[in-house]
């Protein structure tokens, strides 16, 4: 026989602890800032124990020039079309077909605006929001700050290599400002960054974004929404074991495109299609 419940006595429920998604993106990547749409559109639609959002590192081109240096802020579409071949024209046909592409999950990108930067500064001050957002208990600290870095590069043509520039972003997104000049002074948080870029090529990426989910899932690339979903509900259910690596095959041939789900930037370049 089952002893009674006393009326006096709590029961005490612990709170399923929140689903890790760590995300390998870099803050001039046009996929990544598609895959955070997405990305948050599946977070929304998530009916499971909650997300605890980490952003990570990765810079697709750490040679890119600082400012005062030969090539910085060179327009995209004149680098796309020396890189790829084709000129000017050919640049700015492939801007304009991912600025169509964004405009399908909300963005407003400006790639006419945009230039070729160094992303080493940003991501330091992406680590120092990560830190002063465990040690003041302010959720979704780094998110804004990264939210932030990505709308004034792809829908105003902000410089995020710039120090003025990158300062006014993270205070405005709530970051001390002491703390923020005391990072641009120095070379803080870089080997964070390097840890980070090195962990990415430890799973396996070769392009971003690249998401792990509770260090169980692995989504590569801006992936359907329900890619993304699938991955959260996996984890949710079983968060012990090896890295898996989903694609979105099947999410593909449903919506009727076969190339897009898998797309991603790398060294080479982004995939536009």
């Amino acid at each position: 026989m089952t002893a009674p419940t006393s009326a006096s006595s709590p029961v005490l429920t612990t709170a399923p602890a929140p689903l890790t998604v760590q995300v390998w993106s870099d803050v001039v990547c046009p996929w990544c800032y598609v895959g955070k749409r997405r990305l948050e559109a599946a977070v929304r639609q998530f009916s499971g124990a909650g997300v605890e959002l980490v952003w990570r590192s990765f810079q697709l081109d750490p040679s890119a020039p600082h400012p005062g240096e030969p090539g910085h802020r060179r327009g995209v579409a004149e680098h796309l079309g020396e890189k790829y071949g084709g000129g000017l024209a050919a640049g700015q046909a492939m801007s304009e077909q991912m600025t169509q592409v964004a405009a399908g999950d909300g963005l407003d990108f400006r790639l006419d605006m945009a230039g070729v930067v160094n992303t080493l500064d940003a991501h330091r001050l992406l680590h120092l929001a990560r830190a002063v957002q465990e040690e003041t208990h302010q959720p979704g600290l780094q998110d804004r700050v990264k939210e932030s870095f990505l709308g004034a590069y792809f829908t105003q043509g902000r410089d995020v290599s710039d120090h003025d520039v990158l300062r006014d972003l993270a205070v405005e997104a709530g970051l001390p400002s002491a703390q923020v000049a005391e990072v641009l002074g120095s070379t803080a948080y870089a080997g964070d960054v390097a840890e980070d870029q090195q962990q990415a090529v430890a799973y396996g990426a070769t392009g971003v974004p690249f998401t792990v989910v509770d260090g169980r899932y692995g989504v590569s690339g801006a992936q359907p929404v329900d890619v993304f979903l699938q991955a959260l509900e996996r984890a949710q259910a079983d968060r012990q074991g090896a890295l898996v690596t989903l694609t979105s095959d099947a999410a593909d041939h449903r919506h009727g495109n076969e190339h897009e789900g898998s797309a991603a930037c790398g060294p080479d370049g982004c995939e536009i299609h």
